[in-house]
């Protein structure tokens, strides 16, 4: 069976990962999400098989061998992200909408994978300035991480056309309420 699919992607610190979390407590019966796979390891209070599922580099590249991946990416140096087609069909076998909180070249993947089944969003940051305040105030990586994600952030902030809906977050509790209205309509399409 093949569902519909829900893409948020953003540069690392607009808010898109708050903004799913919200979606996901407003809505648990519509939506599931899609946990990702990585090599990176875990970040403050992260969880296996929750926020993630983290193994190592050499299990992912032998996932990636058996076209395990729906869709995967290098996304920093040495460190891979990727989406697991069982994940996807775990989710539809549960009868929800499934829920993705990806970088942005991944969310453009799967939309062109999944075109009309899938939504993808892109969550827009107050500016480039803010982006930075946030990332460094995390304080949950090394300065280079930061510099990394910051240099990154500056070239996904152009993919935004590229997407379905640009979400503006300069206030959180309208950006929510706005991917709520989002979320709705789509499912019910």
């Amino acid at each position: 069976m093949q569902g519909k699919l829900i893409i948020f992607s953003a540069p690392s610190g607009a808010g898109k990962t708050t903004i799913v979390h919200h979606l996901l407590k407003t809505f648990p019966d519509k939506i599931a999400f899609s946990i990702s796979a990585t090599t990176r390891p875990s970040r403050g209070d992260e969880r296996d098989n929750e926020d993630y599922y983290f193994i190592s580099k050499e299990e992912f590249l032998h996932k990636v061998a058996k076209h395990e991946f729906v869709e995967f990416e290098e996304v920093y140096s040495g460190t891979f992200y990727g989406t697991l087609k069982s994940e996807i069909q775990r989710i539809w076998d549960e009868g929800k909408t499934v829920i993705f909180d990806l970088d942005v070249e991944g969310g453009l993947r799967l939309k062109k994978k999944y075109g009309n089944n899938a939504l993808a969003i892109f969550v827009q940051p107050p500016s480039l300035e803010v982006l930075v305040e946030r990332l460094t105030g995390r304080g949950t990586e090394s300065e280079q991480k930061v510099s990394e994600r910051i240099s990154k952030a500056a070239k996904e902030l152009t993919y935004a056309p590229k997407f379905d809906v640009i979400l503006k977050n300069d206030e959180l509790s309208l950006a929510c309420k706005q991917a709520e209205d989002l979320l709705l309509n789509f499912i019910a399409s």
